[in-house]
């Protein structure tokens, strides 16, 4: 960091004091083309048990094309029993001893923090309906702790990003921040066996406010946190992950209260103004929706991409698990049926073929009996009897 020079009282002598740095945030306000104006994001990225999707993220940060040296990142390890914390290091350690110089990241930072999430990271355990609001508020806490140890006064934008994303554009930090939005989402799809569809909205976090869950949030209790995709909670919002059209302009925006965590691009004004993600039940909802929710409070502009879509892995449930037994079941069966149906083929055929064979055998050898008989009598007919 450059030294600071700064005049003290009116004697116009300038003094240099190492320890003193002093930042200017109308600076870091954020911009549609942050890129050209050397703009710097803190890329926040959450892992919990996560090592075998590491490898994976490491290779969308490769390819991102916003300017590595100005994006800095920030990795929370909590409550993880696998090797994430040794990968993560040793992924880091790879990608910043690039010898390309475009592929090394700015500041890097590791924050180990548990938190005690005793939910199981196996998608039946997270997705399900009774777990959601305890595990919904430890994730708050978790991703406040990420960003208050993270954030720097030069930042200009925070991006949120799952490690367990598949598919997005390199491009996707440019094309969010052209918006000039001070929060912004993409649409998340997942793709999935054929046998399921081929495809199906993910993230139903993203969504518009309705009256009919404005009348369930006053029927709650004070605590009660509502989440999106259960029968329990029928709301009857728009989701921006259903008005996706494949064909549709990936720029077109539509205003929502509620955000998705799996991707989510604010400005960091947003949070230097004391925007968070609730670790409590905040107009009954809690961390990326309430996030959503509070900034909206607050007159911050959020948007999502309907037409904007990036993919996330595909996880089979306990349900889809038990499905494709049964279908391996179902094709182990055929196939056994199959081959016992070739064998009986293949007998009948045998029994069949031999009698034909033994007859054309028989066949023949009585064709040559014959024909060596008639050749024995021409012979005797045309050799002439001797005269006495």
């Amino acid at each position: 960091m450059p030294l600071i020079t700064l005049g003290f009282l009116s004697s116009g002598e300038d003094f240099q004091l190492e320890t003193v740095r002093y930042y200017d945030l109308s600076n870091v306000g954020g911009t549609a083309r942050g890129w050209e104006r050397e703009e710097r994001i803190l890329l926040c990225a959450p892992l919990r048990d996560a090592e075998s999707h590491l490898p994976m993220f490491f290779s969308h940060l490769r390819n991102l094309t916003y300017p590595h040296h100005l994006i800095d990142l920030a990795f929370l390890v909590s409550d993880s029993k696998d090797r994430t914390l040794e990968v993560l290091t040793e992924l880091l350690e790879g990608l910043q001893a690039e010898e390309d110089p475009n592929q090394p990241y700015g500041e890097i930072s590791i924050i180990e923090k548990d938190f005690g999430q005793k939910v199981n990271q196996d998608v039946e355990s997270r997705h399900g309906f009774a777990a959601q609001a305890s595990r919904r508020k430890l994730m708050a806490q978790a991703r406040n702790w990420l960003l208050s140890a993270a954030l720097r006064p030069y930042h200009s934008w925070v991006y949120w990003r799952d490690v367990d994303v598949e598919t997005a554009p390199f491009t996707i930090l440019e094309d969010l921040m052209r918006h000039n939005k001070d929060v912004i989402v993409p649409n998340v799809w997942r793709p999935l066996p054929d046998w399921l569809g081929g495809e199906q909205p993910y993230d139903l976090n993203s969504w518009q406010e309705s009256e009919t869950a404005l009348m369930l949030a006053d029927t709650l209790d004070e605590d009660a946190v509502i989440v999106e995709g259960y029968a329990e909670y029928a709301t009857w919002r728009p989701h921006l992950a259903y008005l996706r059209d494949p064909y549709g302009d990936p720029d077109m925006e539509m205003e929502i209260d509620g955000v998705g965590g799996v991707s989510i691009l604010a400005k960091a004004k947003v949070f230097r103004s004391g925007v968070h993600f609730p670790a409590f039940s905040f107009e009954k909802h809690a961390e990326t929706e309430g996030f959503g929710k509070m900034a909206k409070r607050m007159k911050f502009s959020v948007v999502g991409l309907p037409h904007y879509t990036i993919w996330h892995l595909y996880e089979p449930s306990v349900d889809d698990i038990r499905h494709m037994e049964e279908m391996e079941q179902e094709r182990l069966v055929r196939e056994k049926e199959e081959k016992e149906k070739a064998e009986r083929a293949k007998k009948i055929k045998e029994q069949f073929d031999d009698p034909n064979s033994q007859w054309e055998k028989d066949k023949t050898d009585i064709q040559s009996l014959a024909m060596i008989e008639k050749a024995k009598e021409q012979q005797a007919t045309a050799t002439p009897v001797a005269n006495p």
